[in-house]
Order: structure tokens, then sequence, then C-alpha cells
């Protein structure tokens, strides 16, 4: 196999599963979203803030390296999203960072906008935050309106490989339906889990059975609109490239194929699939509420990392462009260089100590 293809996918790979990472640690922003509309009394928004503090640093280091991670190696990808679409991810940043001093100020003595404007700016970052990531999220598969010309990195004037077409900057993906339902199921999702994750703690007495109860509306938006996104998904057409010559063309049921011929994936999907629903079978009968958080969440994993998966492996366009469909990112055209991308397969190799390091930093904090 050829080294530059493997380390093309190997990475996709990384990229996805701290994608995936991603999604499940946004129980944290579910958890903050139940400060106004769940948690009714003082102490039931102190129990919020008490367990979503423990953990949201975790979460925004992960983001981080999402994004860092897709910056080394898909480069391109990163300019023409991040960059491009600069407005959809400056609104998902500014929900994380009024998140960050919402924690620290406050109950901090001298606070001059009182405790309710930062559990606002908490409620924002668990509503708007969650539902923006996963609009954003939904691109891999419906794309933006750039164009590419390699040819312009010659420009001395203006060296711009990628350029926005239209003046929304990424605005204009929440204008598509499909991406307004991604962006749905991921609030559920991290409302949910952040529901379940409460349902494991033993000290915050009455507020348990209240997010007990909320569970059954969640989880049931959670799994309507996430079977309708996959089947939006696996129905509709995609882009798919020719290795050899570069060329990209309209491919129909193109992720279903994905799914059918690449059937790891699938597997991954549907064992994802089985253990959120069985968590949530679980609860419904009362059944392990110290463990249906962990099921859940690790089906959310997998399911994710296989969808994502499916956004870029078996020669599909993970960023296509709705102007040129010649001008669409692929794994092929949107890499580093072989050297870079070797360089950083030996980095990798310390990922299972990071992950070593959160899980251990979990179960202090907690």
């Amino acid at each position: 196999m050829d080294a530059l293809y493997f380390l093309q996918h190997y990475w996709w790979a990384l990229v996805s599963l701290l994608g995936a990472l991603l999604v499940f640690l946004l129980f944290v922003q579910g958890l903050q979203g139940l400060i106004f509309n769940v948690a009714s009394s003082q102490q039931e928004k102190d129990h919020v803030v008490k367990y979503a503090g423990h953990k949201w640093e975790i979460t925004f280091t992960t983001l981080v390296t999402f994004g860092g991670a897709a910056f080394a190696s898909f480069p391109l990808f990163y300019s023409t999203s991040f960059g491009g679409a600069y407005w959809l991810w400056i609104a998902i940043l500014f929900c994380f960072v009024i998140q960050a001093v919402s924690f620290e100020f406050r109950n901090d003595a001298g606070n001059i906008l009182g405790a309710k404007t930062y559990e606002t700016f908490l409620f924002i970052n668990g509503a708007l935050g969650t539902f923006l990531l996963g609009v954003a999220v939904a691109t891999l598969f419906s794309g933006g309106a750039f164009t590419v010309n390699k040819g312009a990195i010659t420009d001395v004037s203006a060296p711009v490989i990628s350029q926005w077409t239209n003046g929304w900057h990424g605005l204009d993906a929440l204008a598509n339906p499909f991406n307004l339902l991604l962006g749905v199921v991921v609030f559920a999702a991290a409302r949910t889990l952040g529901l379940l994750y409460l349902c494991t703690k033993e000290d915050i007495g009455d507020f348990k059975e209240k997010c007990q109860k909320r569970v059954y509306i969640t989880s049931i938006i959670f799994v309507v609109t996430f079977v309708a996104f996959v089947l939006w998904l696996m129905l509709r057409s995609g882009l798919s490239v020719d290795p050899a010559t570069g060329i990209i063309s309209e491919e129909p049921y193109k992720y279903l194929h994905n799914m059918i011929q690449v059937w790891p994936l699938a597997a991954i999907f549907l064992i994802g699939v089985v253990l959120v629903l069985l968590g949530l079978g679980r609860h419904f009968l009362g059944k392990g509420l110290s463990k249906n958080f962990y099921i859940v969440g690790g089906g959310t994993v997998l399911a994710v990392f296989a969808l994502l998966l499916c956004a870029g492996f078996n020669n599909t366009s993970f960023f296509p462009s709705t102007i040129d469909i010649q001008d669409s990112l692929t794994l092929y055209n949107a890499s580093s260089s072989l050297f870079t991308l070797k360089v950083m397969a030996i980095v990798s190799i310390a990922i299972p100590f990071v992950i070593a390091y959160i899980v251990w930093a979990w179960r202090k904090l907690r």
C-alpha cells in the first residue's frame, strides 16, 4: 500500500475519532443547558454548575485538539472551512469563551453582572453552542460555497488558495435544512447525555428524579432526529473521486454505498446504535442508572466515528464545493505532504498517553 495513501486515511481516522469524542464530551454543554428549564431552585443550579464545572476543560481541550489535528493533517480543509466559514466558527468559539468565564465569575465576590448573567452564558453555550457544532459537522456532507485555486499560492499580492464566494462566510449553512437537522441531533444528544450523567450522582437529592423523567423526552427527540438524519444521509447523493485522475463526480446513494462496500464502517455504526438503544432502554426500565451514561456515551462515540469515517473513506469528498464539484476537498487533494504526515504519525504515538491523562483527570475531578 502506498505510504501517502495510508497516512491520509490514518489521519482522517484520528480526526474522526477526535470529532466523535468531542460530540460525546458535549454532555458538559448538555448539563449547562439544564440550568434554566430543568433546574428550578438555586440548589439545583448549583448541582449543574458543580458537575459541569469539573469537566468543561476536557471538552474545550478536545475541540482545540480537533482543530489542531485538522490543521496539521488537512491544511486546505482547515483554511477553507475554519478560515472561509469563519462567522460560523467564531460564533461557536464565542459560545465556549463565555462559558469559561462564567464558571469563574458566577458566584465571585464583587460580581457586578450578577449570577443570572453568567448562568445565561452557560445556557447559551449549552443550547446554541451544541446546535452550531452540529451544523458545522453537517457541512462535511453538505459542503460550502467555496472555490479552490492552488496556483494562487504563487500570487504575491494575494496568495490565497481557497475563496468563499458569498459574504455569509459560514452563516449560509444555517439555511440548509440538512445542516439544521444535525444541529438538533447534536443538541438533543448532548442534553440526553447530560441528564444521564446527573443520574449517576447520588448527592443531588430530588433533582435526580427530575432528571430521570426529563431523559424520556430528550432521548425520544434524540433518537427520532438521529434516525431521520441517517436516513436522509443514506439516501442523498455524494461526491466520488477517482484517486488516479483526481476527477470528482456525483454518485447517488454514495454514503449508503460506503457503508456497504466498507463493511467495518457499518459494523462500528451498528454496534454504536445498539449501545445507545441499550443504554436508553435500560434507563426506561429503571435499570443500572449509574452505568447507562457510559453505555449511551460509548455508543455515541462509535456511531459518530463511523459517520465521520464514511464522510472521507472509500474515495469520498469530505467537504463538497457547491460552486464547482471539481474544487471539492478529498483526502488526496487536501492533505499535508508525505513528510509532514510521517512526522505527525510519530507524534501520534503519544495519543494513548493523552487519553490516559484524560481518564486520570476525569477520575480526579470527579
